[in-house]
C-alpha cells in the first residue's frame, strides 16, 4: 500500500520519539508538506526532518492534533490486521484483571487506536469512534471484532462531541445484533444494567469500579447521598454490599429510573430514593432540612472541560464538596471524584483542604482513587490519566 508521506520540522520528533502519539500542525514542515496535499482520515508515512521513517500516522489537516501515529513500522498500517492483532493485546490486560467479560475493552491511544473506545457488555460491544482516521476503517474494526471476539451485536454511538471537531456527523446505529434497551452487566460482583442505546456515552462508566469497591467495604449499614448518580453506579453498589439505606440525586428523570431497577436488581428498591433536580439546589434543601448522611459520593460531570475553565470549574468542585462536608453526619465519609483531566490530582486535594478550614473541620485522607485497569494509562501520554476520588473521613475540628 502506497501512502504519501509528511515531513516534520527538525526537532519535532523527539516526542513522537519518546513515546507519544500525537503530532500538532505546528510540527509538520508545510513547505514540504502542505496540509491541504492531504484529506481527513488519510494515512501517512512520518518522517523526520532528515528522512527517517518514524511510522504511520492518520491526519486530519483542520486540526490542531493534525495527526496520530497508528504504528511505529511502516509494513504496518492501521487494516484489519492490525486491528486483530491490538484487539488480542488490549484482550489480554482484560482477561488479567477481570472474571467477567464487561470492561472497556479499548482505550485510545493506551491501547494503540486513538480514536476509539470499546465498551463490552458481555456479548454487546459498544463502539465509540472520535476521529476521521479511525471512521475511515470503521469496517474493518467491525470486521476485526468478529474475528476476535464473535459478537452477539455491535452498536456505535458515534454522538461524542469530538466528531464535529474532526467534521464527522453524529449518529447511533446499531451494526450488528439486536441491542436491547439495558445492557446487562457485572461490576464488583453486583448485577446491573446500562441503557447503552441513550444513556450517556456509552450507557456506562467503568472508570470508578475499583473506587465503587473501595467504598462497598464502607457502606453496610450506612446511610449514603449519591451525588450526579447517573443510572446508580455507586447507589446500587452500596445497596449490594448492605447499606441501610441510598439518596441518589440526578438531573435526570430517566437515569434516576435506572437507578431504581439498578436498585431492584440488588434487593434495594426498598431503601432506595430517587430525587431529581440540580445536584446543587438538592444539597442546599437537604441541608436546611437537617439531614445527615453516613457516606456522600460527589461524582459529577467534568466541571473543567478546557484549560481556560479551570477557575470555574475549581470554584464548582469546591462548592459541591462544601455541601457534601455539610451533609455528613460525625466521622462521615466523604468520596469526592473528578473525572476533568486538567484538574490535578493536588488541585483536587487542596479544594478539600480549604473546605475543611472553611467549615472548621478536621479531615484524614484515607485512600486516593485512580482509574481501573481497563483505563490503562499511556506513559507517554499524560492526557491518558484523568479520574481521581478521595476518600475523606471528615471530623469536628480538634
Amino acid at each position: 500500500m502506497n501512502f504519501q508521506s509528511v515531513t516534520l520540522n527538525a526537532g519535532s520528533e523527539r516526542r513522537l520519539k519518546a513515546g507519544h502519539l500525537w503530532i500538532y500542525s505546528n510540527e509538520i514542515d508545510t513547505a514540504q508538506s502542505p496540509l491541504k496535499n492531504y484529506v481527513a482520515g488519510e494515512q501517512v508515512v512520518v518522517q523526520d526532518a532528515k528522512g527517517k521513517a518514524l511510522g504511520i500516522a492518520y491526519l486530519n489537516p483542520a486540526n490542531l492534533i493534525c495527526g496520530r501515529l497508528v504504528s511505529r513500522d511502516v509494513r504496518y498500517p492501521l487494516d484489519r490486521s492490525l486491528l486483530v492483532h491490538r484487539f488480542k493485546v488490549a484482550l489480554g490486560l482484560r482477561e488479567m484483571h477481570f472474571s467477567q467479560p464487561c470492561y472497556r475493552l479499548v482505550y485510545g491511544e493506551s491501547d494503540g487506536l486513538p480514536g476509539l473506545v470499546i465498551d463490552r457488555f458481555f456479548d454487546i460491544f459498544v463502539v465509540q469512534i472520535s476521529t476521521a482516521g479511525m471512521e475511515a476503517v470503521r469496517d474493518e474494526i467491525v470486521d476485526a471484532m468478529n474475528k476476535v471476539f464473535q459478537p452477539q451485536a455491535i452498536l456505535f454511538r458515534n454522538d461524542g462531541k469530538m466528531r464535529a471537531m474532526e467534521g464527522l456527523d453524529s449518529y447511533v446505529e446499531v451494526l450488528q445484533g439486536e441491542v436491547p434497551e439495558f445492557a446487562h452487566l457485572v461490576e464488583n460482583g453486583v448485577s446491573l444494567v446500562a441503557p447503552v442505546l441513550d444513556g450517556q456515552k456509552t450507557g456506562w462508566f467503568y472508570d470508578h469500579r475499583d473506587n465503587r469497591a473501595r467504598m462497598m467495604q464502607l457502606a453496610k449499614g450506612k446511610r449514603v447521598l449519591d451525588l450526579f448518580s447517573y443510572v446508580g453506579g455507586w447507589g446500587a453498589q452500596a445497596l449490594a454490599a448492605g447499606a441501610a439505606e441510598v439518596v441518589c440525586v440526578d438531573a435526570s428523570q430517566t437515569a434516576l429510573d435506572v437507578a431504581a431497577e439498578n436498585a431492584r436488581l440488588n434487593q434495594g428498591e426498598m431503601r432506595f430514593k430517587g430525587l431529581r433536580g440540580d445536584a446543587f439546589d438538592i444539597c442546599k434543601a437537604l441541608i436546611a432540612e437537617g439531614e445527615r448522611f453516613d457516606i456522600v459520593i460527589t461524582d459529577p460531570p467534568a466541571f473543567i472541560q478546557r484549560r481556560k475553565d479551570i477557575r470555574n470549574g475549581e470554584r464548582a468542585y469546591s462548592r459541591i464538596n462544601n455541601f457534601a462536608m455539610r451533609l455528613l453526619g460525625r466521622d462521615g465519609v466523604l468520596i469526592a471524584g473528578s473525572c476533568s483531566m486538567h484538574l490535578t490530582r493536588e488541585s483536587l486535594v487542596d479544594i478539600l483542604r480549604g473546605n475543611t478550614r472553611e467549615l472548621d473541620r478536621s479531615a484524614q485522607l484515607f485512600i486516593q482513587g485512580h482509574q481501573g485497569a481497563d483505563h490503562p494509562i499511556h506513559p507517554a501520554i499524560p492526557e491518558t490519566e484523568y479520574l481521581k476520588a478521595c476518600f475523606l473521613r471528615v471530623l469536628p475540628a480538634s
